[in-house]
């Protein structure tokens, strides 16, 4: 079509701007199909639109997401979970810490072995 120009370059980019947004709305259709409205029994159009409806309100407000730093949709659009990440960021370190002072106190047989011979 266009041989190496600037609006060659502009469509390109434009085509993968169009695949990347798209993926995620993909993305999103196939977690609420897979993992909400197939394990629920659709008998009506009224039904899917209630589960529709549950699930688009439990995605924005109650569902964290990694790409928010753990905050909702809601939180990110609203502006009122700044503090989680940095929360979050505590408590990571506080479970790493816990996590290596309870590995240190534990011994075991073969460990104890080692130290003994290395003495």
């Amino acid at each position: 079509m266009y041989k190496n120009t600037r609006k060659q370059r502009s469509y390109d980019h434009r085509l993968k701007e169009l695949v990347r947004s798209t993926g995620n709305i993909e993305s999103w259709w196939r977690v609420l199909k897979h993992q909400w409205l197939y394990l629920n029994e659709l008998d009506s159009a009224h039904a899917v639109e209630n589960l529709v409806d549950f699930y688009v309100e439990q995605y924005n407000t109650h569902l964290p997401h990694s790409a928010f730093q753990g905050q909702t949709p809601d939180e990110m659009y609203y502006g009122t979970g700044r503090e989680i990440p940095g929360q979050l960021q505590e408590t990571r370190i506080a479970a790493r810490k816990s996590r290596m002072e309870s590995n240190r106190s534990q011994s075991c047989r073969i460990c104890e072995e080692l130290l003994a011979v290395g003495s």
